[in-house]
């Protein structure tokens, strides 16, 4: 076993150990522990509190944290070939943790435990919606990518991702607290997450296809104007990152979900384009 580098996160192999691979586990590691300081940090926030808004605003970092590293597993398996049930298993706990339960609490501490003084459950039922939601999307991914590709078909998202549901209640805190950074905790703003949040758990549980963007290679060619356009756009974000981050992340995870929606009406040969897809094959398109 000790000259053996190849540790993988794949069945148990022929001697009955379960190998892991490291690499893609410690992003996912990553994940989970920013989803559990989100977590502390939402709890331990006083809404009465004169650092409020700044303790939320660490938390909501912590969670769009999360989502990067949520990506950079699953890149990671794919580019190495390291894909599994156990590191999806995994990717589907952290998940929960870092994408469904801290939004959740995020929304019921900063909103809904001021809404119901008389009924608090009303407030706790409203969160825990979110919370179920994304629960059963995780199960149902975990279903499906087990399903052979050939029967499956495609290889798109069946519902919104749990990742761009918690991306999209925290950028969109983000800008509220831009907005109006000082009476977030006591305005009306605030109350427009309830919704937004009752609207992305019917999402995760629709079968609204979504791009998964897993065939996106990127090591293939790019055009020099298309490389120019990234370095700019890379280097104006970075240059002006207090005031563009807060408005670029709504936008970000808005124009996901509402591409989802006129995605089927998109002619295929422009789809490719968007989603810089190469050699899908005929079922795929014939799911789009």
């Amino acid at each position: 076993m000790a000259g053996k580098p190849e540790l993988t996160n794949v069945a148990p192999d022929e001697s009955g150990k379960l190998r892991i691979y490291f690499l893609p586990n410690l992003f996912t590691a990553g994940n989970l522990f920013c989803g559990f300081i989100a977590l502390t940090r939402i709890v331990e926030a006083d809404i009465n509190g004169q650092e409020f808004t700044n303790v939320i605003r660490w938390s909501l970092f912590f969670i769009l944290l999360a989502c990067i590293f949520d990506v950079l597993d699953g890149r990671v398996a794919r580019l190495g070939g390291f894909e599994s049930p156990f590191g999806r298993e995994f990717d589907s706990l952290a998940d929960l943790i870092s994408f469904g339960v801290a939004p959740a609490f995020l929304v019921h501490r900063v909103v809904l435990r001021d809404v119901f003084f008389a009924r608090p459950e009303v407030g706790w039922f409203i969160s825990s919606i979110y919370l179920m939601c994304g629960a059963l999307r995780l199960a149902r991914f975990n279903c499906l990518a087990a399903m052979p590709p050939e029967k499956l078909g495609h290889k798109d998202f069946t519902g919104l991702p749990i990742p761009a549901a918690a991306g999209t209640v925290a950028s969109i805190t983000l800008l509220l607290l831009h907005l109006d950074d000082k009476s977030f905790p006591s305005g009306s703003w605030r109350y427009l997450l309830p919704f937004i949040m009752v609207f992305l758990s019917i999402m995760m549980v629709s079968d609204v296809r979504f791009p998964s963007f897993k065939s996106l290679d990127w090591r293939a060619k790019r055009s020099f104007a298309r490389m120019v356009i990234i370095v700019l756009a890379i280097g104006f974000f970075l240059i002006l990152w207090n005031t563009v981050l807060p408005w670029v992340l709504p936008i970000v995870f808005t124009a996901y979900i509402f591409y989802g929606f006129i995605r089927p009406h998109i002619p295929g040969k422009m789809r490719k384009e968007i989603e810089d897809e190469e050699g899908e094959d005929e079922a795929e398109n014939n799911h789009g």
